[in-house]
């Protein structure tokens, strides 16, 4: 896992666990990177199944 995916990875562990789901705006800002570079971070850390998203629930899974 890059420095990047790690950092994107524990401000969404860190935002879910006091039930907030980050937007990307939030993301953005929290790392200083643009809106393509943060959604393709999340996207490699779905596609490697770091994290998962419960459509029913409406949250991460970790």
């Amino acid at each position: 896992m890059s420095d990047l995916e790690r950092k994107i990875y524990r401000i969404i562990y860190n935002m879910s666990r006091f039930h907030k789901n980050p937007t990307i705006d939030d993301l953005k800002r929290k790392t200083g990177k643009d809106e393509k570079t943060v959604r393709q971070v999340v996207k490699n850390l779905l596609a490697n199944e770091e994290l998962k998203w419960d459509n029913k629930k409406r949250e991460w899974r970790f």
